[in-house]
């Protein structure tokens, strides 16, 4: 074997698996001081690119005889992270998720809990603003929006003989 080869066999075998894998070896990573190294990630950088991204949540909409129903998939959103917001005809839906830590311990390293997002929809006129309700369970937020009175489908009373 050349003195080129080994030299460079010894040199990836010390800095770590450049793909991005876990540290094999039991000294800390020289980066971070962490037991393991993301060479594919630098955490600073990581945390400076969600923080200046919003997520546009994935949304179903169902609608009946007497309004719409909105699905919103918020995964780690607390209700106190959740802000609902009609203006005129404009609906919008901003959320910041959480990390919860258990107490006691401290996260060495995030990228999933830093998640913001943010969706704007223009409502129909059909559509009673006054009367909005929402719940969220389990990271999904459910909208009711009822059509208005005179959107709503009635029957019409037939006279004569």
């Amino acid at each position: 074997m050349n003195t080129h080869t080994s030299t460079t066999a010894t040199a990836s075998r010390q800095a770590g698996n450049a793909s991005g894998s876990v540290s094999q070896g039991k000294e800390p990573a020289p980066e971070t001081g962490r037991p393991w190294a993301d060479t594919a990630r630098q955490p600073k950088q990581q945390a400076q690119r969600y923080a200046q991204t919003t997520l546009t949540p994935p949304v179903d909409v169902v609608e009946d005889s007497n309004g719409i129903t909105l699905y919103a998939d918020l995964p780690g959103v607390p209700k106190d992270n959740l802000k609902l917001q009609v203006e005129a005809d404009t609906l919008t839906i901003e959320a910041e998720a959480a990390l919860s830590v258990p107490e006691g311990l401290q996260s060495s390293h995030t990228e999933v809990g830093l998640a913001r997002f943010r969706r704007v929809f223009t409502l129909s006129k059909e559509l009673d603003t006054e009367n909005v309700s929402a719940e969220l369970t389990q990271g999904v937020l459910t909208l009711r929006i009822p059509k208005a009175a005179h959107a709503q489908p009635r029957r019409i009373k037939i006279s004569g003989g």
